[in-house]
């Protein structure tokens, strides 16, 4: 019976490890895969050329505020260093860091006025190496020649097109340029699922019509691909598992029967019925099912939390709606698994035992 006990209680945390683990998969993958970058962007609508400020503030508050990693606006310019063409964007660093945290910084993101994030390829053309100094020139808004000092914060290296650009604050840019209170694009990183994504962008693009929410679907479905197969293999274990657990109390409950057949032997011959035998071992078997469950329970918490601190690095959310669950699914394992030993105790024959064959 300790044998049972032992392998229903394993079971259970198992168990209730992998399904508190599946529950919350999503929650800890939505936040890894905010490194990879921003997953939805704001775009002017109607075939405008830039994006009102005030009208992709408005766009930014249909998302919850504990789901929104970064939003980074961008402003681009053409602008000159050396009398080379290069591609000036102005944006927030703090929210760009949060955006694209995948950008590898060789220094310091911009930090004061005058301070420049450059591209590796652009690093490379003029030469520069962070603290080094360059003069940007080039027209603003009005079309009138700008000519300003930068000093290098940062060489950024992302094996994309950003390694051609010069990132600069915005309010750097707006005195270059000149203040238009409108961006290209704004690049958001949103911690919501591909479904709760499409719904914001349908809303967005529903009541907001300067503004035009596209999803980054290399990322979406990404997260959607990856987050189906973990599920997928969550499951299968927790299914294989539980199979075992049923062959390994079933096997234990028949040897139980096997050892007592005497004993039923007898009290079948006092004349007790086939139904008091059967509910006799049948209560055995879930009473170790439930005791079983409540270790699981403890236990199944124990090993989501060394799996989530070892995997995703953040503990697990508890989840007090597990314990029942599992003292239930525990039950019922038991219950079926002990239908056979429990089918093979109705059969004693009590002459037969009772004469010693």
């Amino acid at each position: 019976m300790f044998t049972a006990l032992l392998a229903v209680a394993i079971g259970a945390t198992v168990l209730s490890g992998l399904v508190t683990v599946y529950y919350d998969i999503p929650r800890q993958m939505m936040r890894e895969f905010r490194s990879y970058g921003a997953n939805l962007i704001l775009a002017p609508s109607g075939g405008a050329a830039s994006l009102p400020a005030g009208e992709a503030e408005r766009a930014l508050r249909y998302f919850p505020a504990e789901s929104v990693v970064g939003a980074a606006p961008y402003r681009y310019k053409a602008a000159k260093i050396n009398e080379q063409p290069f591609m000036l964007a102005g944006t927030d660093p703090a929210q760009a860091r949060k955006t694209s945290p995948y950008w590898f910084v060789n220094g310091e993101w911009p930090q004061a006025r005058g301070d420049a994030l450059i591209g590796q390829n652009v690093a490379d053309t003029i030469r520069l190496a962070p603290g080094g100094e360059f003069t940007l020139t080039g027209l603003n808004s009005e079309g009138e020649g700008f000519s300003r000092d930068f000093r290098v914060s940062g060489i950024v290296q992302t094996g994309g097109t950003e390694e051609a650009f010069i990132f600069v604050s915005l309010a750097d840019f707006d005195g270059l340029i000149g203040e238009t209170g409108e961006f290209d694009l704004v690049e958001c990183s949103i911690s919501a699922s591909a479904d709760e994504l499409q719904g914001f962008a349908e809303q967005i693009a529903e009541d907001v019509p300067g503004v035009t929410p596209r999803l980054v679907r290399r990322v979406t479905q990404s997260e959607v691909t990856v987050l189906a197969k973990l599920q997928s293999l969550v499951y299968l274990v927790t299914v294989i598992v539980l199979l075992l657990t049923m062959i390994c109390v079933a096997t234990t409950m028949m040897a139980v029967v096997a050892e007592r057949r005497q004993e039923i032997g007898l009290k079948k011959a006092l004349g007790a019925a086939n139904r008091s035998v059967a509910a006799e071992f049948l209560g055995e078997g879930m009473f170790l099912g439930g005791l079983g469950g409540v270790l699981g329970s403890a236990l199944g918490f124990a090993f989501a939390q060394t799996v989530s601190v070892n995997v995703f690095h953040r503990p697990i959310a508890f989840q007090p709606l597990f314990i029942p669950a599992t003292l239930a699914v525990s039950v019922v394992i038991t219950a079926l698994a002990s239908l056979i030993p429990v089918r093979s105790a109705t059969d004693v024959d009590p002459a037969v035992v009772l004469r010693g064959e």
